[in-house]
């Protein structure tokens, strides 16, 4: 295969496959809403300084990492816009679970979270189309395919940001209720979006197993960087041990399954572009895993939280 028929291929997936997978992502934001309460806000008025460090990192610096990498790189034009919508996205919905196991600021990084959901309703759209447009190759696909940014900023907050306020207002009325649902629909639902991921490469096993070692690389020295950045910028500005591993986690792990259904929604399932959204699903929970599995044996020196 060539790079033009990458470009050119439409992933498989159904319809009714499609309406799943937005429930399945409804569901994930839900059961992480139901942790979130009006408090967390309240903690973040007094110490600001890591969230306004946490969405510079993931809504400026990564997609402009993203876009250096592209650059250098020179990938298949759909991999590249497949990179800059994955940049482009929030934190992803494993990231809380994983700061915990990391030692990390779990405050925080629900805190995170939240911020990060309710902006990506304008952040996305608006990230994918400036970078997108600033790389010439995936400039002519979007003048092709000629997305709504409005449309997609509808689809956006009506998958994140209703799920987001409805779980938050259970909480605010029934904590305990919340805090029994929210164990039991975080862990359903994100294996159930996983296992979609896996049927959906199933069901295009010839195109993957083609570009499999292509996809791979990238997306393995995408994450590293995404990673890297939000260590260093968080390092850089001078916080705790403990908010530079959350701030690291939560731009390494971006909510690709949002990725891909914007991609099957406005871009027909290009190639390219689900292959690289897809295979990240999965890869930043591996990779995720590790970095926590490796910060969770060193402990956080005590320092006072900035």
């Amino acid at each position: 295969m060539t790079a033009s028929t990458l470009d050119s291929l439409q992933i498989e997936f159904t319809e009714a496959s499609l309406w799943v997978m937005n429930l399945a992502l409804a569901l994930v934001m839900f059961g992480i809403a139901l942790d979130i309460s009006i408090q967390d806000f309240k903690r973040l008025w007094q110490q600001p300084k890591p969230l306004f460090v946490g969405i510079l990192s993931q809504f400026v610096l990564l997609p402009a990492v993203s876009y250096i990498l592209v650059l250098l790189a020179t990938p298949i034009p759909s991999i590249a816009l497949g990179m800059f919508m994955v940049a482009a996205c929030p934190g992803g919905n494993i990231s809380n679970f994983i700061t915990h196991i990391a030692k990390g600021n779990s405050a925080l990084s629900v805190s995170l979270t939240a911020v990060a959901t309710i902006l990506a309703v304008v952040m996305t759209p608006l990230n994918l189309q400036l970078w997108g447009s600033l790389y010439g190759p995936t400039a002519v696909i979007l003048k092709e395919v000629a997305i709504s940014p409005l449309d997609m900023v509808k689809l956006v907050a009506l998958l994140l940001g209703v799920p987001l306020l409805f779980g938050m207002y259970i909480r605010h009325l029934k904590p305990k209720l919340a805090s029994q649902m929210a164990k039991m629909l975080k862990m359903v639902s994100i294996v159930f979006f996983v296992a979609l991921i896996f049927i959906a490469l199933y069901n295009n096993r010839d195109i993957f197993m083609d570009y499999v070692l292509y996809v791979f690389w990238i997306v393995v020295i995408h994450n590293l960087l995404a990673f890297v950045t939000g260590y260093s910028f968080a390092s850089m500005m001078g916080l705790t041990q403990a908010n530079r591993r959350t701030l690291a986690i939560e731009t390494g792990i971006q909510n690709s399954g949002l990725g891909l259904l914007l991609i099957f929604t406005f871009f027909d399932g290009m190639g390219g572009m689900a292959l690289l959204a897809a295979f990240w699903g999965i890869w930043h929970i591996i990779s995720g895993l590790a970095v926590a599995g490796l910060w969770g044996f060193k402990p956080v020196d005590k320092e006072e939280l900035v």
